[in-house]
């Protein structure tokens, strides 16, 4: 009976120590990587994703073109992407485009934040909203996140509930902050009872002022609360914008204009990258007042490369390709070198974001526009020939200005003067 029993012991050893086959290994480290390893590895570049290309969205993207849009963000450097809602397919088949894509290449890694949509009574209705009651259509579009997650663990480590959904200047729909709080606990609770992966993340994504960064409005007792109950912050900071709305950060100082124009453009984005850091700044420091201490990210920011409006030429002259390549590499700088994740916004251009008007800045912040072309922030990329074998909609991914600065530079205009209090 020992001599059975040492080989039947033989045999299970060997079998423990056979090699696992290349896709199991591959399914088993992304299984075992969570959201903390790859928000806080600047080897996990982020980017918020939407991949649109008409003028509603009820022309959702397909499959084939969600994959030409998922092997250009990994020929990037991409390595997470943030959706927004539940509600239109779009997410669920970036997923499954993912997942295939994973499938016929054992290289292909991707994973994916998970937004859902939250908003008030009566939002988009037409009808009076109410911004102390919450639409009836929450807990739907949270169950489709949770169904979602819990079918592709091994893709989606990261739930946000909501999208500048608290923010008080989202007048068409915000809620209070006790709303995120139910649904943020909700979805630990899940997590408690095993209906719910326990090292799927679970956040809100929202302003920095939100997250009580900002007017003291937001510091209230339920805010604390979700502070404590998320897993990490997911912060907002858009400086372009306030370029009109408070461009105390803005402009070219006195003592600068006799620089190149190269230099005065760097020095003004610079200020708008420390405007920036000083917003994530202001959340870190607010937390850590409650005696919290978790991680901090940026769930969006960016900046367009062109407007007709506040931002453009007749505004703060803000807006082009030169400025945004600035931004763009500033802010993936700053943020790698302190292990921040920064799901920039965005990869490609969307025109139904602002599809009355064309030349509205919303349809403008992409790194890719809708003709195929890598704006400046990517030409070093098109030059390293990582896009050489890939298409987006029948159209190889070129420069645009046909790669040439001096004409990009022609139309970018100077921030304004600051005249300086003497």
């Amino acid at each position: 009976m020992r001599y059975i029993s040492n080989i039947v012991i033989l045999m299970l050893l060997l079998v423990a120590c056979k090699p696992v086959a290349p896709d199991a290994q591959e399914t088993n480290k992304e299984l075992q990587m969570n959201a903390s390893d790859i928000l806080s590895n600047p080897d996990y570049v982020a980017i918020s994703y939407g991949g649109y290309r008409g003028v509603s969205r009820d022309e959702q993207p397909t499959i084939k073109e969600l994959k030409e849009d998922l092997r250009i963000m990994h020929a990037m450097g991409i390595r997470v992407l943030r959706t927004y809602n539940m509600q239109l397919p779009h997410a669920t088949n970036v997923v499954k485009a993912i997942s295939q894509l994973k499938e016929n290449d054992a290289e292909f890694e991707m994973y994916v934040m998970l937004g859902a949509w939250i908003d008030c009574k009566n939002a988009w209705t037409g009808l009076p909203v109410d911004h102390y009651i919450e639409s009836e259509q929450n807990a739907d579009e949270i169950a489709r996140a949770v169904a979602l997650t819990n079918e592709y663990p091994d893709i989606i480590k990261i739930i946000a509930v909501g999208n500048e959904a608290m923010v008080k200047w989202a007048t068409s729909y915000y809620v209070q902050p006790d709303v995120i709080l139910k649904w943020v606990n909700h979805l630990q609770d899940l997590k408690k009872n095993n209906k719910l992966a326990k090292d799927t993340w679970i956040t809100s994504s929202d302003n920095f002022a939100s997250w009580g960064g900002g007017d003291s409005l937001y510091h209230v007792p339920a805010l604390e609360e979700l502070i404590r109950a998320v897993d990490y912050l997911s912060v907002h900071t858009y400086p372009m914008h306030d370029t009109h709305y408070n461009p105390v950060f803005w402009g070219v100082n006195e003592d600068e204009t006799q620089l190149s124009k190269k230099k005065q453009i760097a020095k003004a984005m610079s200020r708008s990258r420390d405007y920036a850091m000083a917003q994530y700044d202001s959340v870190v420091r607010y937390m850590h007042s409650l005696g919290v201490k978790k991680q901090v990210h940026i769930g969006e920011t960016g900046w367009a490369s062109y407007s007709n409006g506040h931002y453009g030429d007749n505004g703060s002259k803000a807006t082009d390709e030169y400025k945004l390549g600035l931004y763009y590499q500033l802010m993936r700088e700053w943020t790698k070198d302190k292990n921040i994740a920064c799901f920039y916004f965005e990869a490609f251009d969307e025109q139904w974001k602002d599809a009355g008007n064309p030349q509205g800045s919303e349809n403008h912040f992409g790194l890719i526009n809708l003709k195929s072309q890598a704006k400046y922030p990517l030409w070093s990329l098109v030059d390293r020939g990582v896009f050489d074998s890939l298409k987006r909609d029948g159209k190889r991914i070129a420069k645009t200005y046909g790669g040439n600065l001096n004409s990009l530079l022609q139309d970018v205009k100077l921030p304004p003067v600051k005249i300086m209090a003497h």
